[in-house]
């Protein structure tokens, strides 16, 4: 992004200020030696947690890694994601556990037992080395609703083997998730279709 001060440089003075840039980068870029397996949170209102979630699955299926995805709100319809997820089902473990929105099920007690069903399902995952990246979407909307304790899933979270990543989406991340995470993305809503102009879920967009 171009600004006041940036347009206003002769291009020597540009080409100057691009190489400190460029030597600071690889400064820190030499710093940062170290591998390790990330826990990743991406909460907040606004859309676009479980596609970035969902970007990081491809980059890893793309590595060749072994992944692992459970849905704990999603699974009362068929995602469109899982379909074409089928072109790496020899790397790709695809559960999606929930029942829909609270409320489709209006049945607080048989909410709380498919979460839970659902974080047994991920424990397996997270515990095995064979798995690079396991995803956990929407498990944070299961925390908000008391479907599952935060305690419960930091101890699980501590089970992880060294290198591997888990990614944890869904609005109302707590406080306690997010101080345990080494990455954590806030999306903001600024506008939306549906609110702003009554516009239905589209396919390819929410589906």
């Amino acid at each position: 992004m171009e600004t006041k001060e940036t347009t206003s440089l002769t291009a020597e003075q540009h080409k100057q200020k691009m190489q400190r840039r460029q030597e600071v980068q690889a400064q820190r870029i030499a710093g940062a030696s170290k591998d390790k397996g990330l826990i990743i949170v991406n909460t907040g209102n606004g859309k676009g947690k479980t596609t970035a979630a969902l970007g990081m699955v491809v980059r890893s299926l793309g590595h060749g890694y072994r992944v692992a995805i459970v849905q704990f709100i999603k699974g009362a319809w068929e995602p469109a994601e899982k379909a074409v997820f089928e072109l790496w089902e020899k790397q790709l473990e695809f559960h999606a556990m929930g029942e829909g929105f609270t409320w489709d099920t209006q049945d607080r007690d048989r909410d709380i037992e498919t979460a839970q069903k659902a974080w047994k399902k991920a424990l397996t995952f997270i515990c095995n080395p064979e798995f690079k990246l396991v995803l956990l979407d929407e498990v944070n909307i299961a925390l908000k609703l008391g479907y599952l304790q935060v305690e419960q899933v930091l101890s699980g979270l501590e089970q992880k083997p060294e290198e591997t990543h888990i990614i944890l989406t869904g609005r109302g991340a707590p406080p306690a998730l997010i101080e345990r995470a080494d990455l954590v993305t806030e999306m903001t809503l600024v506008k939306h279709p549906f609110r702003e102009q009554g516009i239905k879920a589209q396919a390819g967009i929410e589906y």
